[in-house]
């Protein structure tokens, strides 16, 4: 979402889809990916 909404801003310079890539990239910053092969990712008790 993130790629297109850039693309469109810059194939057409619509200000709402500047917004709705700004919002994307801030929101998928705010929230870390965790990875099910990271056993940190699950408090670390894979494997007890």
């Amino acid at each position: 979402m993130r790629d297109f909404s850039w693309k469109y801003f810059s194939m057409t310079g619509d200000v709402d889809a500047y917004l709705l890539y700004k919002q994307v990239s801030e929101d998928s910053s705010a929230v870390p990916m965790e990875s099910e092969d990271d056993p940190e990712s699950n408090g670390g008790e894979e494997g007890q």
